[in-house]
């Protein structure tokens, strides 16, 4: 009885986990509600098809949470997108998946990670500020928020070695 209200009641913690061509779909839906332009779940499975490709997930349940996905090329890693589902947003749940990220990218002999960022958004910028990143180029108008008005890309780094 109280296993079954637990599971009525309670929010189950998500569990992080590698992430495949299976969670395309759940992929493409999480990042179409994060982004402007979201992937399709064509796009998306063929790029968690790839070898170079590292993929992790958060999931509870069935439900997907969030997700980090990064391509590897010569001895580094662009990360190329992170997602929270909004209702987990704030926890720490980004911060567990690239902190998990970065340590299997390490694992797999990366030496350095770079990913771009809208300087517009403070919260993703405090999370890879906070996990080591520093700012190593720009790229302006490199966003489009709407028909007249862009935002400059400010492109990261962080070494693992």
């Amino acid at each position: 009885m109280i296993g079954m209200l637990s599971r009525l009641f309670g929010r189950a913690e998500p569990v992080l986990s590698e992430a495949s061509a299976r969670d395309a779909a759940a992929i493409a839906t999480l990042h179409a509600a994060s982004f402007r332009r979201g992937w399709s779940d064509g796009e998306l499975e063929q790029m968690l098809h790839e070898r170079n490709v590292v993929a992790h997930r958060a999931t509870a349940g069935r439900a997907l949470h969030g997700f980090i996905l990064s391509r590897l090329a010569g001895g580094e890693a662009e990360i190329l997108s992170i997602a929270v589902a909004s209702a987990r947003r704030g926890r720490g749940l980004a911060r567990a998946l690239l902190d998990l990220h970065l340590r299997r990218l390490a694992g797999l002999g990366v030496a350095a990670v770079f990913l771009e960022v809208d300087e517009d958004n403070e919260p993703a910028r405090r999370l890879y500020q906070r996990a080591g990143f520093r700012e190593v180029g720009r790229r302006p108008g490199y966003y489009q928020h709407g028909p007249d008005q862009t935002a400059t890309a400010l492109v990261l780094r962080r070494d693992l070695v």
